[in-house]
């Protein structure tokens, strides 16, 4: 299950996000965003658990908790929508 985690703590690292929900379950992968040209997180990232119960449970206790003191966002991630280009 690949859940989206918003209003993280702009130093916060890929082990400290993999550490965080690793203890509602296996954690499959992470992926802070970070901005392009400085390399600092934007705020956001991707995470995804081994199974839909374990991405519940860390929904669960994780959505609206403070860490860092910032109250963090987690739901479940929605699929990219394809980006419609303008052909000129």
């Amino acid at each position: 299950m690949k859940l989206f985690v918003g209003s993280l703590p702009y130093n916060i690292t890929e082990n400290e996000l993999s550490d965080l929900f690793g203890q509602y379950g296996s954690v499959v992968s992470t992926h802070l965003v970070k901005d392009q040209f400085t390399g600092r997180s934007k705020g956001f990232a991707f995470v995804e658990m081994a199974t839909r119960s374990q991405g519940h449970k860390a929904m669960e206790n994780l959505n609206g908790k403070q860490y860092q003191h910032r109250n963090l966002v987690c739901n479940e991630s929605k699929p990219m929508k394809k980006k419609k280009y303008r052909h000129r």
